[in-house]
């Protein structure tokens, strides 16, 4: 039910409040359903190696992180703008460290966001995947990761739901070649189907602005 009310997101009894492109609205609470897949064990996994690594530092370098986090800025489901937390500053950054192959740093380091990329496009057909960007090849110590969304129909004009699917070698040239990563997550690319795709570099755990684009499968 689409409202006109203050911006909410979120949950209360049996109601979920949110918002899309054409305003705010209300709908009947669904209650997500717990998959536990293989994905989903390595991402908590993930978190909680966070956690204790966060727990095991010293509080200097604690301090370090809450003043990081204090100058990267994220924008929330409402588009209110808000400031990281020492604790999501330091899983930000080493998460990405991690999965570019990196390794969990303890000290907090200077803020530098790596430069976007100038322009991605994707090529696919039923048995390839290919993506290009520039520039290339990507800067030295930068690392490009890709994500992408399940196979939509082509009609569909938007996507909410990219996920990591791979982060390239430092420096690497363009082309990416795709299939064999998103096969493995999503399928074989279908003849017809939309895919969405975006893609960011990485510098020292810092990620910069994502491009996005997508492409119909043709034969």
């Amino acid at each position: 039910m689409k409202i006109l009310d203050v911006p909410q997101s979120g949950s209360q009894a049996g109601t979920t409040s949110s918002r899309n492109r054409f305003g705010q609205y209300r709908r009947t609470r669904a209650i997500p359903v717990n998959t536990n897949t293989a994905a989903q064990q390595a991402v908590r996994a993930r978190l909680e190696s966070h956690g204790a690594a966060w727990r095991a530092i010293t509080q200097a370098q604690r301090a370090g992180w809450i003043a990081l986090g204090l100058q990267i800025q994220r924008t929330d489901s409402l588009g209110q703008v808000y400031n990281l937390t020492g604790f999501q500053a330091y899983a930000s950054v080493n998460g990405n460290l991690l999965a570019s192959g990196e390794v969990r740093i303890a000290e907090a380091p200077a803020l530098s966001l790596p430069d976007s990329l100038l322009t991605l496009a994707v090529t696919t057909t039923g048995g390839t995947m290919s993506v290009a960007y520039t520039a290339t090849p990507l800067a030295a110590d930068t690392h490009l990761m890709i994500f992408a969304g399940p196979q939509r129909s082509a009609g569909r004009g938007f996507e909410n739901d990219l996920r990591l699917i791979a982060t390239t070698a430092a420096a690497a040239a363009s082309p990416h070649n795709l299939l064999a990563a998103y096969s493995a997550k999503f399928g074989a690319p279908v003849v017809g189907n939309r895919i969405f795709v975006s893609a960011s570099t990485v510098l020292n755990g810092f990620q910069s602005l994502q491009i996005a684009t997508s492409v119909i499968v043709v034969a």
